[in-house]
């Protein structure tokens, strides 16, 4: 099974940028697709973006509307990592982040969700 780990969340001023990274365990790690949730406080938990596994020759990405032209998701096979480069940031983006393996692409649903990182928090400051 993969662990992931999640890091890279902070406190950042509107208009700033962070990168999160997820950091996965497990040789299988490049096989499976990966996306990014986030959970605001009293809010579900929706969608942010995803990738496509590894061993294909061009990567595909899917990001939600709030986030898109925003954010860029992308991955490293030989470091095991899949990034979020989040830029221009607005208040609204403060949540807790997720990374996730998907077990199908381009799914945005949580119930697609085979393994979850602990999350790593984002405040963003007006």
């Amino acid at each position: 099974q993969v662990q992931l780990v999640a890091s890279g969340g902070g406190l950042v001023q509107a208009g700033g940028s962070l990168r999160l990274s997820c950091a996965a365990s497990g040789r299988t790690f490049s096989t499976y697709a990966m996306a990014w949730f986030r959970q605001a406080p009293g809010k579900e938990r929706e969608f942010v973006a995803a990738i496509t596994r590894s061993g294909v020759n061009t990567y595909y990405a899917n990001y939600a509307n709030s986030v898109k032209d925003r954010f860029t998701i992308s991955r490293d096979g030989a470091k095991n990592t899949v990034y979020l480069q989040m830029n221009s940031l607005k208040p609204e983006d403060t949540a807790v982040y997720y990374c996730a393996v998907l077990r199908s692409f381009p799914s945005r649903s949580d119930q697609d969700v085979d393994y979850w990182g602990q999350g790593t928090q984002v405040t963003v400051s007006s």
